[in-house]
């Protein structure tokens, strides 16, 4: 289907055109540039950008209050919620971050007391992290504070609609995750 053979919204339809937010507005441009061209995977993709634009937005101002940035935080969350040291290279994969981000960002959690960095007894070469008591302390702070945001973003959909986008969301990212190679937990 092309954009010109796509019906107009209506009140049953919020996938149309006449969508009041700002991704139906960009759509609305590139049709009038492009009547020829599909612009329904903008519709999906550009809206999953947005959301996570204004939800990150939002969300980092716990972290902000805590002198923290997302990817600090995303750090100190994977070594929380696994449980157990990791290396540097372990902590890439969890937060899909690269080496040398990771290096850094633990240069400057450790100097602030929230992880502690150990070498291996076996292969210097390794290091293994784990979070000290303030570090577990300031992840355990923020992350009630962090699910109750999300609660509240979320409180405009009902919970079939909740579940309905949890399936769909997921389905995208098993088959995004497969095809371009990242690793599935």
């Amino acid at each position: 289907m092309t954009a010109t053979d796509r019906p107009s919204a209506t009140k049953d339809d919020p996938t149309g055109p006449a969508r009041g937010d700002t991704v139906a507005g960009v759509v609305r441009q590139w049709r009038a540039v492009h009547p020829d061209l599909d612009t329904g995977p903008m519709e999906i993709i550009g809206r999953i950008n947005r959301c996570a634009a204004l939800l990150q937005q939002a969300e980092d101002a716990p972290l902000r209050r805590a002198g923290l940035s997302r990817a600090e935080f995303d750090l100190l969350g994977a070594l929380r919620r696994t449980g157990h040291e990791l290396t540097p290279g372990e902590l890439a994969r969890e937060t899909f971050s690269s080496g040398a981000a990771v290096t850094k960002r633990l240069k400057q959690l450790s100097e602030r007391g929230l992880v502690e960095r150990r070498g291996d007894t076996r292969d210097r070469r390794v290091a293994h992290v784990r979070l000290t008591g303030a570090g577990r302390d300031t992840v355990d702070g923020i992350l009630p504070e962090q699910l109750a945001y999300e609660t509240a973003a979320l409180s405009g959909l009902g919970t079939p609609e909740r579940d309905t986008l949890t399936g769909l969301l997921g389905e995208l990212l098993v088959q995004l995750e497969g095809r371009l190679g990242v690793p599935r937990a």
